[in-house]
């Protein structure tokens, strides 16, 4: 039986105080209102910030030179009008700004159990018997579903009932013709972008991918108990067969309704795709770092260089379809240069230039440059360079798929994103450590275990 160390309890721990120290610190760093704004852009202006500042300087002194140039440009009354319009503006990114940091990162490590919780579905409709002897590290990883989900459906409600303005759809007066808010194409859409439906599919979901989780789990440690007959494997076979099904579906569902309707003028056909590579090659990522880990204390004898290789194999392999997506996406919108689509990468590229094309090449080239060779794929530490950056990368991602459209020009990283990631970091390794640790790591009832002991590739 594996035991938690309490040098990881003591780092998880360090993890979840530092985290959400700076992460209240950030929300306690945004301004309070719009006067708070124009005091912040009077302060800049007086000390001469340039745009070259790191932190909220830069924003501000970005907007009060704006103010300025239209102050000379056009006359004092019309300029008036334009700052505060700038002030609003500005008020408003800020606000969301730690907010987003936050849904962001609680996205990122729920994603990556929900793409594990597919791959070991996948792993059981498959009969691979390469993998299970891995099973209690993908039952560990997956365990975060639970807790991980319900932090994400407490945020979600919180922006549902109004705590933050992070979905421009939620506004009120956007569907009311007359009202300042109107948007004649997000009121066509109300249907299905309404926050009470919204929160009911978010419920549906979580309680749908939960229930296999924790049925899988189940059957997996009664099949060891009762290894005879195949009983609690068969039943973890269809289960994880009609899983799939359902998966596929509230994953594109579920991509469309938390991270594409953050602009809602837009969509992509392939968008359900994309969000699926992402969160399965972190899923699988997550599977090697941890695997490694445990060999390195000791533990998971039985798995080889054969597995770390299958794993590594996966990790290159979804990296190259995830670029193949990202391509595709792009190049179609690009080329057609469709005025209500093509405005979803102008923003980006405008805005968030390096981090749009920089995930881009660490998503693409590191895993290419690393694992291309068959060699690398069995060396731990060029699997766990890899997956570093592949987690770094689809990190980025998703930041670069929600920041644009709730914080627009006005992102930095500072306190909220790097407090919120240490703190959902924390309380990942907390949760799926401690359920590795609740039962043997070998799932000897398996009928396919034997095969994965003496697997060699």
């Amino acid at each position: 039986m594996y035991k938690v160390s309490s040098k990881l309890k003591i780092f998880a721990f360090v993890l979840i105080g530092l985290g959400a120290l700076l992460t209240v610190g950030g929300f306690l760093s945004a301004p309070a209102s719009e006067d708070a704004v124009r005091e912040m852009l009077a302060n800049d202006a007086s000390h001469g910030y340039g745009h070259g500042s790191t932190d909220t300087h830069q924003v501000v002194s970005h907007d009060a030179h704006d103010d300025a140039h239209a102050s000379n440009a056009h006359g004092d009354e019309h300029a008036s009008g334009h700052e505060s319009d700038h002030v609003e503006h500005l008020y408003h990114q800020l606000a969301n700004k730690p907010w987003s940091a936050l849904y962001v990162a609680c996205f990122f490590f729920f994603m990556i159990a929900l793409g594990c919780t597919a791959f070991y579905a996948i792993q059981k409709v498959a009969q691979a018997g390469w993998s299970p002897g891995l099973f209690r590290v993908m039952e560990g990883i997956s365990s975060y579903l639970l807790v991980g989900g319900i932090l994400m459906f407490v945020l979600l409600l919180a922006t549902g009932l109004g705590a933050n303005h992070i979905f421009t759809w939620m506004n009120p007066g956007v569907a009311e013709v007359g009202h300042e808010n109107y948007d004649a194409l997000v009121a066509g859409k109300t249907g299905f972008l309404n926050v009470p439906f919204w929160l009911i599919r978010a419920g549906a979901f979580l309680v749908g991918w939960n229930l296999y989780r924790w049925n899988i789990r189940k059957f997996s440690l009664k099949q060891d108990e009762e290894p005879e007959g195949n009983v609690w494997y068969k039943k973890g076979f269809k289960h994880s067969a009609m899983f799939l099904v359902f998966f596929i579906v509230t994953e594109s569902i579920m991509s469309w309704d938390w991270i594409m309707s953050f602009d809602p003028h837009w969509f992509s056909t392939l968008f359900g795709w994309y969000v699926f590579a992402s969160m399965f090659v972190s899923g699988i990522t997550v599977i090697a770092l941890v695997t490694i880990y445990l060999k390195s204390r000791g533990h998971l004898e039985f798995i080889n260089d054969s597995h770390i290789h299958d794993l590594a194999k996966f990790m290159f392999g979804i990296s190259i379809f995830w670029t193949y997506l990202w391509f595709s996406q792009f190049m179609l919108i690009w080329y057609s240069n469709i005025p209500e689509e093509v405005t979803y990468f102008i923003t980006r590229i405008e805005d968030y230039n390096i981090l749009f094309f920089g995930m881009v090449a660490i998503n693409f080239l590191f895993p290419l440059l690393i694992l291309m060779n068959s060699d690398f794929k069995r060396v731990n530490w060029f699997v766990v360079t890899a997956g570093i950056f592949i987690l770094l990368g689809h990190y980025l991602d998703i930041y670069v798929m929600v920041m644009p459209a709730t914080v627009g020009d006005s992102w930095f990283i500072g306190m909220p994103e790097i407090g919120s990631f240490m703190l959902f970091a924390g309380i990942f390794l907390l949760v799926i450590f401690n359920t590795i640790s609740k039962a043997p790591l070998l799932a000897k009832g398996d009928p396919f275990i034997g095969e994965s002991k003496h697997f060699h590739y």
